[in-house]
């Protein structure tokens, strides 16, 4: 019986091969095909040659999952990408930053210059998981998803580059290190990653909580814009003092519509209050920590929290207001500051492309393959922002999650596991897009 099922499986995928190279070789060689059927024809050959290599991708995916290292430790993990990406016959650059990986796939032709980009990085976690591929790494974890970004890349890439001929331009593969740690995107740009390939476009991907394999955009903010508050004040205050003090600094300037809690993140995909309805509760809000850290240093009470604000013009007015409610509160005489102590910008995608994005995908691959974003995660964000200060970009989210198997893919949270299918989607899809976004199809 093993045997026949041995003999069986080498059949489907001699067929599989057999097929997808089939319809390559009639979207080149075929002059009479006209532009929609070679349009058809290419994207089959896409998601055939996406299923070849799945396997493959989940064993590597669960490699990286074994072994996972922290931001700036990176070495096994991009010493692994870069091979992988030379046995495909692409150039290799690792030179840039780090243990960052940057993959070149040059087509047929000239054209655009499209980048493609993955995090590399593991977080430092020490929980119980559920699965047999479990970390051997004691106090790192997979617990972002990075493990799934990283073969939903060099699964593109193999795509690609067994398709190339079809293509015009060149792609870019970008493996990031130290996204965790805010620093590699901006670390890259400094080093003149951009100056040396001068690319035109960037896109990306997160999973995260929703249905696997669903796919969701929007143009402008992905996440709520972060800042960390820090007020200073002459001499102690007494812990109920304080309390008070925090309680009106919340009271005032928090927002949220009305009976939402868009705190909670186990809603996000919820069809009546997530992400993808208009009446989200995910948007126009503001979430201020709900407790303060406090210390005391020479005299001086240090007061820090984190906030969350989805509306880019109200960031003008957040220390004018603190600053007036602990005027109010009676402590203008102990007053010594209001500030941002720590600022990142947050991912805005470009509207354009977003939108040129999401019309090419639910063509390809049906009307419902991308639905729109509606909302604003808060609480996360992504160092992937710098890369779209310099070109124009998009970022998208990618479901994770496996209600029925009890797979909830929420990012960072102790029972994080992700259903493998979606690296099934992200391949085809995105190859799709790239390809289509290269203009690399000689139809």
């Amino acid at each position: 019986m093993r045997e026949f099922v041995l003999i069986l499986t080498s059949i489907i995928i001699s067929v599989s091969i057999s097929s997808a190279q089939e319809l390559k070789d009639k979207i080149v060689s075929g002059r009479n095909i006209q532009k929609k059927e070679k349009e058809h024809l290419f994207h089959k050959s896409i998601k055939l040659e996406t299923d070849l290599i799945f396997n493959k991708l989940v064993e590597i995916r669960r490699d990286f999952h074994e072994n996972p290292e922290l931001a700036g430790n990176e070495k096994r993990t991009g010493k692994i990408i870069q091979q992988y990406l030379l046995a495909l016959g692409l150039e290799v650059d690792t030179n840039i930053y780090g243990y960052g990986v940057i993959g070149i796939l040059k087509g047929a032709g000239t054209g655009k210059k499209i980048v493609w980009r993955s995090d590399m990085d593991a977080l430092p976690a020490d929980y119980a998981e559920e699965v047999t591929f479990k970390s051997q790494k004691k106090g790192v974890r997979h617990g972002c998803g990075h493990d799934i970004h990283m073969a939903i890349g060099l699964g593109i890439a193999e795509v690609l580059a067994k398709n190339k001929r079809s293509l015009n331009g060149t792609v870019y593969f970008i493996f990031q290190p130290e996204e965790e740690t805010f620093t590699g995107a901006k670390a890259m740009i400094n080093n003149d990653l951009f100056s040396k390939i001068g690319p035109d476009e960037i896109y990306g991907l997160h999973v995260t909580a929703l249905p696997a394999g669903q796919i969701m955009v929007k143009p402008g903010e992905m996440f709520a814009y972060q800042k960390r508050v820090r007020i200073k004040l002459k001499n102690e205050l007494p812990n109920e003092a304080v309390q008070v003090l925090t309680k009106g600094i919340r009271r005032v300037l928090s927002r949220a519509g009305k009976g939402s809690k868009p705190w909670e993140l186990q809603h996000i995909g919820d069809s009546k209050i997530g992400l993808a309805n208009p009446n989200t509760i995910y948007k126009d809000y503001l979430i201020i920590d709900e407790t303060f850290t406090t210390y005391s240093r020479d005299s001086v009470l240090f007061l820090q929290a984190n906030l969350y604000e989805t509306n880019s013009a109200n960031l003008k007015d957040l220390i004018p207001e603190i600053t007036q409610v602990i005027e109010d509160s009676g402590y203008k005489d102990q007053l010594l500051s209001v500030s941002f102590v720590h600022e990142n910008p947050t991912v805005i995608n470009d509207r354009k492309l977003t939108d040129i994005s999401i019309k090419t995908l639910n063509r390809i691959y049906g009307s419902d393959s991308v639905i729109r974003d509606y909302g604003q995660v808060p609480f996360f964000n992504d160092d992937f922002a710098y890369f779209q200060q310099k070109i124009p970009g998009v970022y998208f989210f990618l479901g994770g999650s496996n209600f029925e198997k009890g797979i909830i893919a929420m990012n960072h949270s102790p029972k994080f596991q992700v259903d493998e299918e979606s690296i099934r989607t992200g391949v085809a899809c995105f190859s799709s897009l790239i390809a289509e976004r290269l203009n690399k199809l000689e139809w």
